[in-house]
């Protein structure tokens, strides 16, 4: 499967996110990793929110699993923390961060994370908290690589006034409908049009290029919050007319189809898909390697609700 570059490495171009098999039996969750596995997926995502109590999500993929040490050292882990569901809060602390890495080194039944994430932005970060816990976390072996998660510019230059280990990712909402972070620039300086109006984190992704942080695609199929995917979703017939027709034209399927809309970006986007049908992870890993046209690209933008002026 395509692959994209990835700190001083690469990754596949489609990750295996892990958020939903909290309900899942052993089985089910093996049938899932085994279905990434041949389908060139080695990079698997948690949080250590995942499943409703702390680390629940990281607990029942090890359990599941029981890799062996060089099953485990083959695949990338990657895990995020830093909300607190039970406090309602955010929490970048130097002691919040070793804490909840111990907890799912625990719960993964593994010696080293390959990548940490801080998950949603602290507005009460400070930034040498976090620097202390980096460093302290990549000397003793604990974590291999740092990033963060729906994170803006300007947040990630102030965590790097005092980090020194490099920003390898950023995890952010993107999919072909609920897309601001690409709309935006296509619609720059339209001062009637909504698409121009800078949400979220105007100009990311450029800084994301520039920077060599790779973005990770999260929600790639989201409709709109809490409808479901798009694909064949009745509220969205000239998008899905598109995806139907693409996908036999490459003989993928239109989940394959708007994964290669992201991965055909120039920024070299990982598509991390949440979903626990092993059919569906693996349509996923057959897009990433369809080459999308430039007329195709923006067909589909169009046809998603996009104006290109």
């Amino acid at each position: 499967m395509k692959t994209v570059p990835f700190g001083n490495a690469t990754a596949p171009a489609v990750v295996a996110g892990m958020m939903r098999i909290k309900d899942k039996d052993d089985a089910q969750i093996r049938e899932l990793y085994t279905a990434a596995r041949d389908a060139g997926i080695d990079f698997f995502d948690h949080a250590d929110i995942y499943g409703g109590r702390m680390h629940f999500c990281e607990e029942r993929f090890a359990q599941a699993l029981r890799l062996s040490p060089a099953e485990r050292a083959e695949i990338v882990i990657q895990t995020k923390c830093g909300i607190v569901p039970d406090d309602g809060a955010f929490d970048f602390s130097y002691e919040h961060i070793l804490r909840q890495v111990d907890g799912s080194l625990r719960a993964l039944n593994t010696d080293y994370l390959d990548v940490l994430l801080l998950h949603r932005p602290d507005a009460l970060v400070e930034p040498d908290e976090v620097a202390r816990a980096f460093d302290e976390l990549e000397s003793s072996g604990k974590v291999r690589s740092f990033g963060v998660s729906n994170h803006t510019p300007r947040q990630i230059d102030l965590l790097r006034t005092a980090v020194q280990q490099p920003i390898v990712a950023n995890q952010l909402q993107l999919s072909l409908t609920q897309a601001p972070i690409v709309a935006h620039g296509t619609a720059a300086n339209m001062t009637t049009a909504d698409q121009a109006i800078p949400r979220n984190a105007g100009g990311i992704l450029e800084y994301c290029r520039i920077n060599d942080i790779t973005i990770e695609a999260w929600s790639p199929m989201q409709a709109a919050p809490r409808a479901g995917s798009f694909v064949g979703h009745p509220d969205y017939a000239d998008l899905n007319a598109v995806l139907d027709r693409l996908a036999d034209e490459h003989g993928v399927t239109p989940t394959g189809i708007a994964v290669a809309w992201i991965t055909r970006h120039p920024a070299q986007m990982q598509v991390v898909m949440g979903t626990t049908t092993p059919e569906r992870l693996a349509a996923a890993a057959d897009g990433a390697d369809v080459s999308l046209s430039r007329a195709e690209w923006y067909e589909l933008f169009r046809a998603a609700g996009h104006i290109v002026p």
